[in-house]
């Protein structure tokens, strides 16, 4: 119950999923944690992000809907006894006669301890309790990792303009805010609110509270915020920044990734990030002089000086001033060319650590002490007596002949050096790698066995291709809605199940079999996570969406057997705002030819190219573009190839020339000039134990909705 003395916000304080401001993208409609609250069935969740972005509101908001005994504290005042007490209550609860759940709430869960979280934990795992956890921090970082895993995670945005928007007028209109004051907000007065607030509503409404309460009513009676007003109540930008906590790591992270990305802009901005919320300078300055050498390294060794000059000038001149010091130091190192390479000595290590010592060559060896017994030192050519200063001689152990551990860039001072490692490389080679006597034998060779496997495994491997590059293009995140229009195989629905744990994954089939099948590879799952399949046409799944009221984030298909135009009309019907559509179509007209990988015989690949024209294609990606655009769906057509090699076997050749019209042979054979079909099969079968180029083709058409 809300009473009169508490302060706007908490009056405001949405008691419905439909009140809350934003996070559509977890609370919206078919999203897993909507669905989760409204059939009663909440398993432990963790909450987290800004301050003010709606972390306890939800709690609230559970609070209301659950039939189960809910129970609230906070984390900074309660201990281990508070905690004894919560389940010791929940475990009574649990073995009454309604054997009636208990939900814990801990607002700012980061701040318990390890043996408080620890002390959570066994209540937790056995579900005795449920817990629904707030914080601010990453609770990757924050929280017990084993409260964690058994806890689903949830990140809450901060809100949007319009978010905050929608706040103001409901704190205007409603009879729990001023609805029953005459209070005018100024446009300009609501934009400064909404504009520093930075996405936390709490701090909105803080504001809005001190502009109303401190304004007298004019003669009219009625309470006018101006401009001038509004930017008295909040005057400065609220940053979130804790230099121990989750927006510290994430602002210096996104700081090293623009000048890695070499980007001046961002790299100032973040920097000033940085400055304005107290960030020390000498932390800032420690991550420059390490990322001048990870990631600028060779590519311009005179940076590494310049960083290094920097700093010790900050140190002379401290702030303000040393803020030159600190952009300096910055906007040198994003326009500076880039390269990783020093990483090499990191592969270096692992080697040191995974594998077995080599000893020093014995020419390497120190030969002041043992050069008469042992020989040590002998052999060792002096590269300042040869031209270049420079002659081919052993280095590594020899176990470790040919590794590379240091790959040069193409980049600034790298790019000059890099031919001459590389020509030098390849002539240390020469000079120490004998040939072998004997051919390279498949057979003898555990590891080259699995090589070939994988090799031949050439389904497998193009249906991973077509699914990275579905997915790619579709660029599922964790709270999409995600329909697969053809889930029948199920290579595209359990990628998307992957991918999008918080919202919500359809798919459509033809068929009960298909169906039925995907049903018993769901059971696995926790039940909020298994996907909903719908048996029937594309106009069953449109109904079926539209009385769930859900819109999709995605759809993608692989093969899908409708007609474009049906397609198209269902993609539109089912596409949310700003969705996307992705779909994969083989080409098997364009898949590799046989003739171009082995000898030539006359006739063959005009045989071969009038057997590949037959083939139908099942959907024309030009005609689903075009009906696509008529719905108002803008998109593309690529056409992306599929390479790999493959390893000709004998079980693979005698299938090609099989003595039947349907194998490859005989359907060759039908467009080939009289007497050619036995030159091809002896060119064939010569490619057997040969590896070859392969390549075969998709289109994949991406439409998405303005």
């Amino acid at each position: 119950m809300r009473e009169a003395g508490e302060p706007l916000a908490a009056r405001l304080r949405p008691q419905t999923l439909d009140e809350i401001a934003g996070q559509q993208h977890i609370v919206g409609p078919g999203r897993l944690l909507r669905r989760a609250i409204e059939a009663d069935q909440l398993s432990s969740v963790i909450f987290y992000g800004p301050p003010g972005t709606g972390k306890t509101t939800l709690a609230r908001v559970i609070a209301n809907r659950t039939e189960a005994r809910f129970v609230a504290i906070n984390a900074v005042l309660a201990g281990v006894k508070d905690i004894r007490a919560a389940v010791s209550d929940a475990r009574a609860q649990r073995a009454d006669l309604f054997s009636k759940r208990t939900i814990l709430f801990v607002d700012e869960v980061h701040r318990f301890n390890k043996a408080q979280q620890d002390a959570l934990l066994p209540w937790v795992e056995d579900g005795t309790i449920v817990l629904v956890g707030a914080t601010t921090e990453n609770p990757y970082f924050e929280v017990n990792k084993a409260l964690v895993s058994r806890s689903r995670l949830f990140r809450l945005e901060p809100l949007t303009d319009a978010d905050l928007q929608q706040v103001v007028e409901r704190a205007l209109t409603s009879d729990a805010g001023y609805g029953q004051r005459s209070v005018r907000l100024d446009d300009e007065a609501a934009r400064h609110l909404v504009s520093v607030a930075n996405g936390d509503a709490r701090a909105l409404l803080n504001a809005l509270e001190l502009a109303v309460e401190t304004t007298g009513p004019d003669a009219a009676g009625e309470i006018v915020i101006t401009l001038a007003v509004a930017e008295e109540s909040i005057q400065r930008r609220a940053v979130l920044y804790d230099r121990e906590g989750d927006a510290h790591f994430d602002t210096i992270s996104a700081f090293i990734k623009s000048i890695r990305g070499s980007d001046p802009d961002a790299s100032l901005y973040w920097l000033a990030r940085m400055v304005y919320a107290g960030e020390d300078p000498k932390f800032i300055l420690r991550r420059l002089l390490i990322l001048a050498s990870e990631d600028v390294g060779l590519a311009d060794p005179t940076v590494l000086s310049v960083i290094t000059a920097c700093s010790d000038a900050f140190d002379r001149v401290g702030m303000p001033e040393g803020r030159f010091h600190l952009a300096h130091a910055t906007l040198t190192l994003a326009v500076a060319p880039k390269s990783n390479s020093t990483m090499g000595f990191f592969d270096a290590l692992t080697a040191v650590g995974a594998e077995r010592s080599g000893d020093v060559p014995t020419h390497l060896k120190d030969p002041s002490r043992d050069a008469k017994d042992f020989g040590h030192g002998e052999g060792y050519l002096y590269p300042h007596a040869f031209r270049d200063h420079w002659v081919a001689q052993q280095y590594l152990p020899t176990s470790l002949q040919g590794r590379v551990f240091w790959r040069p860039s193409d980049q600034g001072f790298e790019g000059s050096v890099r031919e001459r490692v590389e020509r030098r490389r390849e002539a240390q080679l020469a000079a120490m790698v004998e040939p072998s006597p004997e051919p390279l034998s498949y057979g003898s060779d555990k590891a080259a066995d699995r090589w070939l496997a994988r090799a031949v495994g050439r389904a497998g491997e193009r249906l991973e291709q077509v699914r990275s590059a579905v997915f790619e293009a579709a660029g599922v995140v964790r709270h999409h809605l995600v329909m697969d229009l053809r889930a029948g195989t199920g290579l595209l629905l359990w990628e998307a199940v992957r991918s999008a744990p918080e919202g919500h994954v359809w798919g459509r089939v033809e068929d009960e079999g298909q169906g039925s099948a995907l049903h018993d590879l769901a059971r696995s799952l926790p039940e909020l996570r298994r996907p909903r399949v719908v048996v029937g046409t594309l106009a069953d799944a449109v109904q079926a969406a539209d009385e769930e009221g859900v819109r999709f984030d995605r759809l993608v298909a692989r093969d899908p057997a409708d007609a474009p135009d049906a397609l198209a009309r269902a993609s539109s019907a089912l596409l949310a705002d700003d969705g996307r559509l992705v779909v994969a179509l083989s080409q098997p007209h364009r898949a590799q030819r046989l003739h171009l990988v082995a000898e030539a015989v006359d006739g063959w690949a005009e045989a071969e190219e009038a057997l590949y024209a037959e083939l139908d294609v099942a959907t024309d990606p030009e005609a689903l573009a075009e009906g696509l655009r008529a719905e108002g769906i803008p998109c593309t057509v690529e056409p992306l190839a599929l390479r790999s090699e493959l390893t000709v076997t004998q079980a693979m050749v005698d299938r090609w020339l099989q003595a039947t019209e349907r194998s490859w042979l005989g359907r060759v054979a039908a467009h080939l000039p009289e007497g050619r079909a036995a030159p091809v099969a002896a060119a064939v079968r010569r490619l057997v134990g040969r590896t070859v180029p392969w390549e075969s083709w998709f289109v994949r058409v991406v439409g998405v909705r303005g």
